[in-house]
């Protein structure tokens, strides 16, 4: 199961608090020159509020997220312009969903550090996730311009998806792979963002080589055994990819993982197991709202998908487009209101999330989908084989169905 884009962007949002910790904050405060003016105690809560998010990368648990608000919220208590502190809490919104006050962060971040390229990748990263694709496009030009490096390419790479330009993004982020070098986490995580991009054109074997190069740098890294799982899933080794899949959850317990079991074990011909890491899903997005993470538009993609409770699902799609006006929230909102049967709706949002020219299966699929719905074949067929020669193996899912319409 393909989840949208919010949980790149989170670890997006984990890398740029590494860079805000080790260098980028700090760097751009001029470092011990302007942390003699912050109160020692200040200093120290925002140490800990970027340790507990370092501790939310490792485990998952998003109990340290609401750990590190307290803390941050603390450090500007008693220093209203830290600007580590602030930068850090930025993050936190980003991690959380929470995009507007991300955005509010960020331009507070640029007002007491001008020169920040770290406060333009976290304006750019809300501005894209509130579907104001061109101020983001600027934003991460203008981070480029003032910090090439691995956050700023990471950043430039996904536009450049979003655009369609497959070939740039890739391109984009092997250039990533040597300011990446000097941390295994970052070069992992690089790693395993190439191997995406090959494997969303299908390029089975290249995606697979990044992913066991990501290993190599860093065994057990959780978000490159879940890809590598997708990989054996495709060249049809299901057990190896539940194998892969059990390792991915048990090393970081997120719910995108627990689904991707629940569906490599329905293929498998295992429903028992299957429903068992559904319930999975359930309580571990239950602990994610609990601490204040917007999962609406993740839930209902989950739940539309499994065919669960569609017209709630529905209601969660638009509360979560609501939140996220991008491209993901109309294609998710798209596919619940084609699941409820209102093909004649879905389409206008479907065809919203495609405005990029993005080249994305999932997308393609939904929008076959849709006007299969609607009777018209002939555009089905055209959207339907886009997405399978885009990428065969866009989801274990809809895969098979997208094959059999075409037959």
């Amino acid at each position: 199961m393909k989840r949208p884009r919010s949980i790149v962007l989170a670890t997006v949002a984990a890398l740029a608090a590494t860079v805000a910790l080790g260098g980028g904050a700090l760097r751009d405060s001029h470092s011990a020159g302007a942390l003699a003016a912050v109160p020692a105690d200040a200093r120290a809560y925002t140490a800990l509020g970027f340790r507990l998010q370092a501790l939310e990368r490792e485990t998952g648990d998003p109990v340290y997220l609401t750990r590190s608000e307290h803390a941050l919220r603390r450090a500007l208590a008693l220093a209203s312009d830290d600007r580590a502190a602030t930068s850090g809490l930025a993050t936190l919104a980003l991690s959380s969903h929470h995009f507007r006050e991300a955005l509010a962060l960020g331009r507070k971040m640029l007002r007491l550090s001008p020169e920040s390229a770290q406060a333009y990748g976290v304006i750019g990263d809300a501005e894209l996730e509130l579907g104001r694709y061109r101020l983001a496009f600027a934003a991460f030009d203008t981070m480029a311009r003032l910090r090439p490096g691995l956050s700023s390419y990471a950043r430039v790479s996904y536009a450049r998806e979003l655009l369609g330009d497959r070939g740039g993004a890739i391109a984009a982020m092997r250039l990533a792979l040597e300011p990446a070098a000097a941390s295994r986490e970052d070069t992992a995580w690089t790693r395993v963002q190439l191997g995406k991009l090959f494997w969303s054109e299908g390029r089975v074997g290249e995606a697979a080589a990044e992913y066991r190069a990501a290993l190599a740098v860093l065994p057990g890294h959780a978000p490159a055994l879940d890809a590598l799982a997708q990989v054996e899933a495709a060249r049809g080794r299901a057990e190896e990819a539940i194998t892969l899949e059990r390792r991915a959850l048990e090393a970081m317990p997120m719910p995108q993982f627990a689904a991707a079991l629940g569906d490599l074990y329905s293929s498998a011909g295992k429903p028992r197991l299957a429903r068992a890491q559904y319930a999975r899903v359930r309580a571990l997005d239950r602990r994610l709202a609990a601490n204040d993470t917007k999962i609406d538009l993740d839930v209902a993609l989950f739940d539309v998908d499994h065919g669960i409770r569609l017209s709630q699902a529905l209601v969660l799609a638009r509360r979560g487009r609501a939140q996220r006006p991008s491209i993901d929230g109309d294609d998710v909102l798209a596919w619940a209101l084609a699941r409820n049967g209102r093909c004649a709706e879905a389409r206008a949002y479907s065809q919203h999330a495609l405005r990029l020219g993005t080249r994305d299966a999932v997308k393609l699929f939904h929008r076959g989908m849709i006007e299969r719905c609607l009777g018209n074949r002939g555009t089905a067929r055209h959207h339907l084989g886009r997405a399978l020669a885009l990428n065969p193996h866009f989801s274990l899912l809809w895969g098979p169905v997208a094959r059999k319409v075409l037959r």
